[in-house]
């Protein structure tokens, strides 16, 4: 731009209300934000996000006095955990499926279930009628769920090795997220 054709822009920006210029001057920040992310996300020395930790728990075993369900006893190994409750809608359509994948991968894939804000009784019966197998803990006040950000149930999160989270799943899940959640976390 030539000098005089930025003292006329200049003159016509300052004729536009304020109003106007602010909002002008918003889409500019705008505008410029975005290119540095695009263009800044573009390198090849970019570094990949770590992975979360998952929040180590210690909980009483459900139905099973005396005893503890611990996510540090899977120390080295992948670990689904299922965030569940028998009150749930959608986990009554997934916990079977979890239940089957379990017996079918027996001895190949650990799985733990988290039973939240539920009654003692009524998960022992939701736990029998969908022949859950896998050790399930009891979280009746939710504080292991607050920890792990669960905001509604079912929610899963597939543990690497070193108990990292490498897929969180809202809601029931499939055949295939459940393959490909195992998938990563190995």
């Amino acid at each position: 731009m030539e000098a005089g054709s930025t003292v006329k822009f200049a003159r016509r920006l300052g004729a536009l209300p304020f109003s106007r210029r602010i909002g002008l001057a918003a889409g500019a920040g705008i505008v410029a934000v975005v290119l540095v992310a695009v263009l800044g996300s573009s390198g090849s020395s970019a570094r990949p996000a770590a992975k979360p930790a998952a929040h180590s728990f210690t909980l009483a075993a459900l139905g099973r006095s005396g005893r503890q369900v611990s996510l540090s006893r899977y120390d080295g190994r992948p670990v689904i955990v299922n965030f569940f409750a028998s009150w749930c809608p959608p986990c009554k359509k997934e916990t079977p499926l979890l239940a089957e994948f379990y017996q079918t991968h027996r001895g190949r894939v650990t799985m733990l279930g988290i039973d939240v804000n539920d009654g003692t009784a009524a998960a022992l019966s939701f736990l029998h009628k969908y022949g859950v197998s896998y050790p399930v803990a009891s979280d009746p006040t939710a504080a292991t769920a607050a920890q792990y950000g669960v905001i509604s149930l079912p929610q899963t999160f597939f543990l690497n090795a070193a108990h990292q989270i490498v897929q969180r799943d809202f809601g029931a899940l499939s055949r295939a997220s459940l393959t490909a959640g195992l998938a990563k976390a190995n």
